[in-house]
């Protein structure tokens, strides 16, 4: 082992880190586009070199050891020392290339993000986008996401935290169901319409907890975890649903009830680790989608029947 180059030690890391974040050989064989003996071979290299067994296996995967811990932090010290160096490197050359990988509320991820990220690659055609759309909580620490968007800050050590916007929501329901619908003139009146809403078992943020907070008790006829799938519910005349104003406000048919009664205001917050956030490509997309968000501010914070100016990337702006 003495003669090892140490461009061949940091491959083990690189190996190390591969398998606690995904959990296996064969994806962290994916991961770096390599075959699982590849991956078993540098694994093994790096035990010997340090007489530790790092992992151990169990039908769910690969867990940390107690060494294997104490590597990890370490390991991830050397990553972050790399990464910053190939910035270096970047901004030298102004090239912002590599993949981000953005977690984000699917609403806010499918809606408001997704149609603006070609204006960034097409001013850097080498960086490519990955939008992981879905209400979930990613973990930076095990490189699920370089990005994550959440609903609140978080206490981590090495989490860079920073806030986006506010945004309102509105009770909505299609103007066909309410023109056939038991009409509703107070909040107690929600009780006898069907209410579409998340599967509360899924929720993994309290901020979503969105029907206790208009009026408690009330049980969602229909749920989904996804809010695309209430929305169309929503719109084809299913119920009433509680949805973000920067989307409903997308849909002409879409009425809100009682919106001087009944409104919530959540906040969106960008979560960076400190490991990405110098990294030229992962601070290139952070400053798009705060800057993007900035532009469109009103359209997080408007009230129903306002009319909204927002900057699309496809026919300049609309209202």
């Amino acid at each position: 082992m003495g003669n090892r180059k140490p461009t061949q030690r940091w491959d083990d890391f690189r190996y190390f880190l591969a398998v606690v974040r995904t959990g296996t050989l064969s994806a962290a064989a994916d991961l770096l586009d390599t075959q699982h003996t590849t991956v078993a071979r540098h694994i093994q290299a790096l035990e010997e070199q340090l007489d530790a067994r790092l992992f151990l296996k169990s039908n769910t995967g690969y867990g940390l050891t107690p060494a294997g811990e104490r590597l990890l932090e370490l390991a991830e010290t050397i990553e972050s020392s790399i990464l910053a160096a190939r910035g270096v490197a970047n901004q030298r050359d102004k090239a912002i290339s590599g993949t981000v990988r953005i977690g984000a509320p699917d609403g806010l991820g499918s809606t408001f993000l997704a149609p603006r990220m070609h204006i960034l690659t097409d001013k850097h055609p080498a960086l490519n986008i990955e939008i992981m759309a879905t209400t979930r909580i990613f973990s930076l620490s095990k490189r699920e996401a370089h990005i994550a968007i959440g609903f609140s800050r978080t206490e981590h050590a090495r989490i860079v935290s920073r806030r986006l916007t506010d945004y309102r929501l509105f009770v909505y329901a299609s103007a066909d169901y309410l023109q056939s619908a038991p009409s509703i003139k107070t909040k107690e009146d929600f009780r006898q319409h069907p209410f579409i809403g998340y599967v509360e078992e899924f929720v993994f943020f309290p901020e979503l907890d969105y029907l206790n907070a208009v009026v408690n008790g009330i049980t969602p006829k229909l749920r989904s975890t996804n809010l695309l799938a209430q929305l169309y519910a929503t719109l084809s005349g299913g119920g009433l649903c509680i949805l973000p104003v920067f989307i409903a406000s997308n849909f002409p048919n879409l009425v809100a009830v009682l919106p001087e009664q009944v409104s919530l205001t959540r906040s969106f917050h960008m979560h960076i680790h400190e490991d990405h956030r110098k990294a030229p490509h992962v601070r290139a997309v952070a400053d798009f989608i705060a800057a993007e968000i900035e532009t469109n501010e009103q359209l997080f914070l408007a009230k129903p029947g306002e009319t909204i100016l927002q900057r699309l990337p496809f026919g300049g702006a609309t209202t």
